[in-house]
């Protein structure tokens, strides 16, 4: 159960992360927003996760068979290419999930990026493992989805509400992108791998990939209070602090199972953007809400007992 509690607080905070952008500066743009998030957030993310790698290892009873650490050796470059990967994945998310909450708005963006991600990642786990999900996972998930389809298409209590094709475009890019990431993370763990070093090399090779943007996007807004405040909130909480805690609960379940309870995010953007924003939503809306609660609700009731034990073989 704490396992499921970890990836629903990190949602919660993934769920902050359009009210920050709307409560920021001027002048900001998808690319900029998303870059900024991931140096920041990446080198957080990187240097604690590290650290408690480091921390979890000297804590094993001397003897132990432990979990596996970053040391290069024989068949040591895929685990690597994985965590890369992981990264370059989270780094191109960035700026498909900002784009589609710019085209669409917070709400619709956002509960597409995520009502898309546990399908893709049921079905990307399927065809990777051919481990079929739970029929609890399956139930909770058309749950949590029609709540997000409900959701999406409620819009506001004035009926207002975008589709734009490229906005929808960068919102299920960005849903892929997350299913790849609990996908090859839940392979790395499943081999072994310590939790945290996989989510530091995740940090760490996004960080560099978005460094290596910096000098091609504006980055001026950082110098108002507004800016570096959202920056830093976006960055540490968001990322590094969100994806310990996502990492850590991925551990105990399914990439298909964290995948569904990330549909928290939407649940809490929504939330915050009738208190915070004051935006109002559509009876309809509310209803798709009740429901992406009841769906999540499930999953939770049905994650009490350990995942399935894992059909990859430790390798040397």
């Amino acid at each position: 159960m704490l396992h499921v509690l970890a990836v629903l607080a990190a949602a919660v905070l993934f769920g902050t992360t359009g009210t920050s952008q709307a409560l920021g500066p001027e002048g900001t743009t998808p690319l900029s927003i998303g870059v900024m998030r991931m140096v920041i957030g990446g080198t957080g993310l990187a240097a604690i996760a590290f650290v408690l790698a480091a921390r979890h290892a000297r804590s094993r009873p001397p003897g132990s068979p432990g979990l596996r650490s970053l040391r290069l050796s024989a068949g040591g470059i895929r685990p690597l290419a994985l965590m890369t990967l992981t990264g370059v994945c989270i780094a191109v998310y960035q700026p498909l999930f900002f784009l589609g909450t710019a085209r669409n708005g917070v709400a619709v963006g956002t509960v597409v990026a995520l009502g898309s991600a546990p399908i893709l990642a049921g079905l990307l786990e399927w065809a990777l493992t051919r481990r079929m999900p739970s029929p609890t996972w399956m139930c909770a998930t058309a749950l949590a989805t029609l709540g997000v389809v409900l959701l999406g298409f409620g819009g506001d209590a004035t009926g207002s509400g975008g589709t734009d094709p490229l906005g929808l475009l960068g919102s299920v890019g960005a849903g892929a992108s997350f299913a790849v990431i609990a996908n090859a993370q839940r392979r790395l763990l499943d081999e072994g791998w310590d939790p945290f070093t996989v989510v530091g090399g995740m940090g760490a090779s996004s960080a560099i990939l978005c460094a290596l943007a910096l000098p091609f996007v504006d980055v001026g807004w950082l110098g108002t209070p507004s800016g570096l405040i959202m920056a830093l909130w976006l960055g540490l909480a968001t990322i590094s602090i969100a994806y310990i805690m996502f990492t850590w609960g991925l551990s105990g379940l399914t990439a298909a199972t964290a995948a569904t309870l990330t549909l928290g995010e939407p649940l809490t953007a929504s939330i915050l953007g009738i208190t915070v924003l004051g935006e109002r939503l559509s009876v309809l809306a509310l209803v798709g809400l009740g429901v992406l609660a009841a769906g999540l609700a499930l999953l939770a009731w049905g994650s009490r007992t350990p995942r399935d034990p894992a059909p990859f073989a430790v390798e040397a």
